[in-house]
């Protein structure tokens, strides 16, 4: 799959074969050179990188910010990977400029950031903290100085600490809708793409029925559920929110880590249980969003369970939306069978390859299969892939580099595969690579790294890896090969 490899190769048998024919009757003949193949990405393809805030921002406690419920997780001892916190991070608050130039001199022509809701209302609600705002309006001011289009995800799972009962309140999805009505109204002379919440599953499941996450709960079924409806309502409210505050022509959507599932094997059957698993298995979320309804599977699976639906929340939550993004890194593979669903999921074997973080299972496929069972099963106008990447085992060599050619493999095939969907008039209008540079990863501290960008944390010096320069050579190309 290496390209390079592949050229050096065809270029020494050629080389051998010009000196055996030398002399001979085939001498004149012009010898075929082996060309690599590059896969062109259509004219206008947005090519960008992606990061959260409160994973690189840090100045946890600067200029009025209040805490999130992942500034209290973080600081309860055994929660992070050796205790780590957000509360330095990559210091993007006081660093933005620098950061700013690493995505200009990779040549994205967009990026895709979050906003801490508590730095802007440190109570969640009411007064907001004009510092707070300030310092957005500064980021993106010097995103557009560089020609780098600001894509805004409103919530990366920094809910303010301040709300009361968090995610099992109600209140709370009508509290977001507020903060994004207030800010898309701020922003919205200079941010034409608003994203209203970041993976659904992350937030919600990960943080009220399993406790991996912020704020650490482990609730019954019933009241996670609830939990899970109160995301989705957050999320169509806020698009009503914002579409109520800004232009006509601003475009609304979210980021969802969506379980991809894959066929065993592209015959019919493998691929029409593929399509049928993936909305059955996002009925929670993502299909609830498509289709502005919890669907029959769904409800029949949670019985007693299901969440408490008031009148007018699905068609909140079906609200139609300008693209879908998409946050893509593994697959699910299924075959069909006979089961009343008709498929079953196959689990990988222990031997199954993955990157460094465990859970990061390889499969570059699952970024085709990705866009076309979303866009075959909810027609949606237009995808992103608004986050890819993975985790690496990265170190500075005596040189100072780092030669991560293990990311550049995973993103050179995940990217191919990609090319694929496009190349099949999919409606894939960009690309965010996750990460620009390494920061908090969440549960797992400073333990993995995902930056294309390597950070000192001790000095938060930024050194480009060899995956940057091969995303910078994509870009500029805008071809992968």
């Amino acid at each position: 799959m290496i390209s390079f490899s592949r050229r050096q190769f065809g270029k020494s048998v050629a080389a051998a074969a010009a000196t055996a024919y030398a002399g001979s009757s085939l001498s004149g003949l012009a010898l075929a050179q082996p060309q690599p193949a590059a896969l062109h990405y259509p004219k206008g393809f947005l090519w960008g990188c992606a990061t959260a805030a409160y994973q690189i921002e840090g100045g946890a406690q600067a200029d009025g910010r209040g805490p999130s419920v992942w500034d209290t997780f973080s600081h309860t001892p055994g929660k992070t990977y050796h205790g780590e916190t957000g509360d330095v991070a990559d210091d993007s608050y006081h660093l933005y400029k620098e950061d700013v130039q690493l995505l200009k001199a990779l040549g994205v022509s967009t990026y895709r950031m979050s906003l801490s809701w508590s730095r802007i209302f440190p109570e969640g609600r009411g007064a907001f903290n004009p510092k707070g705002l300030d310092y957005y309006d500064r980021v993106i001011d010097e995103l557009l100085a560089n020609h780098i289009t600001p894509y805004v995800t409103f919530f990366h799972w920094d809910l303010p600490q301040a709300l009361p009962g968090g995610w099992q309140n109600r209140d709370t999805s009508k509290a977001f809708a507020d903060y994004a009505a207030f800010v898309s109204k701020r922003l919205g002379d200079r941010v034409q793409h608003f994203m209203t919440t970041n993976e659904f599953v992350c937030f919600t499941d990960l943080g009220y029925r399993y406790g991996q996450f912020a704020p650490g709960m482990k609730l019954p079924d019933a009241e996670a559920n609830q939990v899970r409806h109160h995301g989705i309502l957050a999320h169509g409210l806020g698009v009503q929110a914002i579409r109520a505050n800004t232009p006509a022509a601003t475009q609304v959507g979210l980021a969802e880590n969506a379980t991809v599932f894959v066929p065993v094997m592209e015959t019919d059957a493998h691929i029409q249980a593929a399509q049928k698993a993936m909305r059955v298995g996002n009925a929670p979320f993502l299909t609830a969003l498509m289709e502005g309804k919890y669907i029959d599977e769904y409800l029949a699976q949670e019985g007693a369970n299901a969440p408490k639906v008031e009148p007018g929340d699905m068609q909140a939550i079906g609200s139609p939306l300008d693209f879908v993004g998409l946050n893509i890194y593994t697959p699910t593979y299924v075959r069909a069978d006979d089961s009343p669903l008709g498929f079953a999921v196959e689990p990988n074997p222990s031997s199954y390859p993955h990157m460094y973080s465990p859970w990061l299972t390889l499969g570059p496929e699952c970024i085709y299969w990705g866009v076309r069972n979303v866009c075959d099963l909810w027609k949606p106008k237009g995808i992103y892939i608004t986050e890819n990447g993975t985790s690496s085992d990265d170190v500075l060599t005596p040189a100072g580099r780092v030669e991560d050619v293990d990311r550049v493999m995973y993103l050179r095939n995940h990217l191919t595969q990609l090319h694929r969907a496009v190349d099949e008039d999919y409606p894939v209008k960009g690309y965010f690579l996750w990460s620009l540079m390494d920061n908090f990863e969440w549960a797992d501290g400073y333990s993995k790294r995902f930056g294309i960008h390597y950070v000192d944390f001790k000095t938060l010096k930024r050194t480009p890896k060899l995956s940057a320069e091969w995303y910078r050579n994509v870009i500029a190309q805008n071809r992968v090969e």
